[in-house]
């Protein structure tokens, strides 16, 4: 990585400047734009839908916060694909990251079902749907919207899981100087974006074992519809996947490979006005360049 990193680098400063900002717009108007077409486009209104949204955030937080100090919190094999790309994770640990995800998405969805099943009985006595007005299958694993098409689902899958991987790609890199601390707390918010922005196709999983390990529970309970309705289960998992290196990498030529550590800029201050404060960053390389600031 960080032989790569040299070669790419973008050296000077102004340009280094204008590609931030051209991402960071990007970012901005996609999430944003996003978040107004689920606004304007579902009928009935989605304003209920804020609560899950931010209750899957806060779930994502706080699996990560717990899981950090042991694995590095991925709990997503997403995730781990990315890390894997950028040979922080073993091909070995990567499989075996994957399967104890989705072995622990499962148990999870079994509690669930334990909390809610009698609940579940009174919403649809005497039958479990994957589809129809009293379809609970959605509470597990994703369905498309009846507008979805699979390639337009594995699109939105793509994109999705490629911001939701730039965005931990940029929080997990040691040279913007996240406290790590905080590092959980911000990958659950960049996750509440994600389901403002891209929930309205599919309900935004983003996360093969969060959509295969409960998939694979209902159909215990719910049978074979879960895996054959509209040949749907495979785009939550293959999308994913690719809109995981997809992000990671656009994250890491557009901006990681670009950032500098915290520490190999110092400034010092040289002159100073009423208005304006001169400053000149010291460099590793020991090379002087001029900043004014108001």
């Amino acid at each position: 990585m960080e032989s790569l990193r040299v070669k790419v680098h973008v050296k000077h400063e102004l340009g280094r400047a204008l590609l931030g900002e051209f991402i960071g717009t990007l970012v901005l108007v996609l999430i944003g734009t996003s978040v107004v077409a689920q606004h304007i486009l579902p009928s009935p209104r989605l304003n209920d839908f804020i609560g899950v949204n931010v209750g899957f955030g806060l779930a994502i937080a706080f699996g990560v916060a717990v899981s950090a100090k042991l694995s590095g919190g991925h709990i997503n094999p997403a995730v781990s694909l990315m890390f894997l790309s950028f040979r922080a994770l073993s091909p070995v640990a990567f499989i075996l990251y994957t399967l104890v995800q989705t072995a622990g998405a499962f148990v999870g969805a079994a509690l669930t079902y334990a909390v809610y099943h009698e609940a579940i009985e009174n919403f649809s006595p005497g039958v479990r749907l994957v589809a129809g007005g009293k379809a609970s299958a959605g509470i597990w694993a994703s369905y498309p919207a009846g507008h979805l098409s699979l390639f337009g689902g594995l699109v939105d899958q793509i994109v999705a899981t490629a911001v939701f991987c730039f965005l931990i790609a940029h929080i997990t890199d040691k040279r913007n100087s996240y406290p790590s601390w905080v590092q959980p707390l911000l990958v659950g918010l960049s996750f509440v974006a994600i389901g403002n922005a891209f929930g309205f196709n599919c309900g935004y999983p983003c996360n093969p074992a969060r959509d295969f390990g409960p998939r694979l529970f209902t159909f215990f309970f719910y049978g074979g519809d879960v895996f054959t309705h509209k040949g749907w289960f495979w785009v939550p998992i293959v999308g994913p996947f690719i809109g995981a290196l997809i992000g990671a990498w656009v994250y890491q030529f557009a901006i990681g490979f670009h950032t500098t550590k915290e520490e190999e800029t110092r400034y010092v201050i040289v002159g100073k006005s009423e208005k304006t404060e001169e400053r000149k960053p010291l460099t590793s390389t020991g090379e002087e360049v001029e900043m004014h600031t108001a």
